[in-house]
């Protein structure tokens, strides 16, 4: 990961500038810059991955226009050979040397022609404008806010805007910013016509989809780990690379030290695909110390990601502090794509298909902003295969009633694409667990007992009616809105609101967003 901040006019305090952007230094923790821009400040904390030299750092630069962006992107070589050949200069490595000669080239038309997971921001030495943009997906952050002249700045992450701007938002994916407008350049999300393919093409097509998106991902001048959690979707991308990679890839499996579910699979996996794999495990005393500065490094109120981020922000932790990886891949998206267990209840195609549009259109402030938060904190980069945009837009758009589970069985395609010898038939047809219940059962336990500790019932009631947005409704979620207010205060608007199962659906009124209190769990925990 890297971390980038813009002011796009005169900044009103500069050493609250430096100060909010230093927030996310961990970002990046290699090297640090900030330059001016006309009137305006781009500043980037940078953690090498790719092009390691010096060269590699930004901002960059081309005839008085400047670049800073947070982000990979795939098939770049072409890109810039292309450059090259219209005269474009390059001096290092980077595939995000690319943005300035390809803005010169084609203005903001550029970013539809992105393979990329990106945030960037970009200054026009020309006209004087600024512009900034975000991947279709927002697997990487931005955020922005106006100060109180109305200049807009934008940033990688909500704490490095702290005092600086009002209201912090998210900066909506698939857009780019320019003269005062979000300007939508590609909705991933809502397929423009359903393939109706038959059955062994649609898996053929899945399977060769998600091999490319994970092999372009194993590309990094540094080096690259996996989390393999022992489902079925870290098991595939681990199972990809290790039919990719020359050496033995390495893995890191996490679970509580009492009742761990997932760490027997990931071992299976491992074992089958012959990784070097490590175990790493937590205690309740762990979590619950970890609780506030989680929260602290989320910066959401959410439930289930804050549970599911328990344990992939400790074992990132434990990656940063015992390893030399830099890069870790990971499983996040699939079950958007090709359902959750709730989705087993979605009454018709059509209900099926908008909850997944949903999903996708809110993955960033749920899911990816998790993956993203865990591990960028600890020094590190996230990359998500199954987030691939070729492989995103043909999943959507291939016939909903395909991805109904009237076979018996959740994610059909996407094992039945990979039957054979990838994995074992243990872990591909294995029933899904929810990744905080894979953990362990008793870390959700243990932060529910906790936050029973916390309140009263009289005082549960009464706190929880200071909040309008996004109302608390356990005391857990009190709990986690309150720690939330003491580092965002005033911000939860950031959230759109809890993750839950779509409640007007029979079976899916639930007041636990785990899937443990759904009557189709069934073995999925076991």
């Amino acid at each position: 990961m890297c971390s980038i901040i813009g002011c796009c006019g005169p900044v009103a305090d500069l050493d609250a500038f430096r100060a909010g952007f230093q927030r996310t230094l961990s970002r990046g923790p290699d090297d640090s810059r900030m330059v001016s821009a006309g009137e305006g400040l781009l500043g980037f904390h940078r953690l090498a991955i790719m092009g390691l030299t010096p060269e590699g750092m930004q901002p960059f630069a081309l005839d008085g226009s400047y670049a800073v962006c947070n982000g990979e992107i795939y098939g770049f070589e072409k890109l810039k050979q292309e450059l090259e050949r219209k005269g474009y200069p390059f001096r290092s490595g980077s595939d995000c040397e690319i943005l300035l000669p390809l803005y010169r080239e084609y203005g903001a038309e550029m970013f539809a022609m992105l393979d990329a997971e990106f945030a960037c921001i970009l200054y026009d030495g020309q006209t004087g404008e600024f512009i900034a943009a975000r991947d279709p997906i927002g697997i990487r952050p931005l955020y922005y806010g106006y100060d109180g002249a109305g200049t807009i700045l934008f940033a990688s992450e909500p704490k490095n805007l702290l005092g600086l701007v009002g209201e912090i938002t998210p900066f909506p994916p698939g857009h780019y910013y320019r003269a005062g407008k979000f300007i939508r350049y590609r909705d991933i999300a809502k397929a423009d016509h359903f393939c109706y393919d038959e059955l062994e093409i649609l898996c053929r097509n899945i399977r060769e989809k998600l091999v490319a998106g994970v092999e372009k991902r194993l590309v990094a001048d540094a080096k690259v780990g996996f989390l393999l959690s022992g489902g079925l979707d870290s098991s595939l991308v681990c199972a990809i690379a290790a039919r990719r990679s020359k050496s033995p890839i390495r893995t890191f499996a996490i679970g509580m030290d009492t009742d761990a579910i997932d760490l027997k699979y990931a071992r299976q996996a491992a074992d089958f695909i012959g990784s070097d794999h490590r175990e790493i495990i937590i205690t309740r005393e762990d979590v619950l110390s970890s609780l506030e500065r989680v929260i602290e490094v989320l910066g959401t109120y959410d439930i289930t990601t804050i549970r599911a981020s328990m344990g992939m922000y400790l074992i990132c932790q434990a990656i940063h502090e015992q390893t030399d990886i830099r890069v870790l891949l990971t499983g996040e998206i699939s079950d958007e794509l090709f359902g959750y267990k709730y989705t087993d209840f979605a009454p018709d195609p059509q209900a099926f298909q908008e909850e997944a549009e949903k999903r996708v259109e809110e993955l960033h402030m749920y899911d990816v902003l998790r993956a993203d938060r865990c591990i960028s904190v600890n020094s590190l980069e996230a990359r998500v295969p199954f987030g691939d945009l070729d492989f995103v837009e043909y999943v959507m758009s291939i016939d909903p009633a395909q991805k109904m589970n009237t076979r018996g069985k959740g994610k059909y395609l996407l094992r039945r694409a990979f039957e054979g010898d990838w994995l074992p038939e243990s872990i591909l047809w294995r029933e899904k667990a929810a990744f905080s219940d894979a953990v362990g059962h008793s870390l959700v336990e243990d932060l529910k007992e906790y936050a029973e500790t916390q309140y009263t019932q009289e005082e549960f009631e009464a706190r929880r009616q200071n909040y309008s947005h996004a109302r608390p409704f356990t005391k857990e979620s009190l709990l986690y809105r309150e720690i939330f207010e003491q580092y965002y205060p005033g911000q939860s608007a950031m959230v759109a609101d809890f993750w839950m199962p779509n409640r007007s659906w029979a079976g899916c009124d639930v007041d636990d967003p785990s899937a443990r209190v759904l009557a189709n769990y069934g073995g999925s925990g076991i």
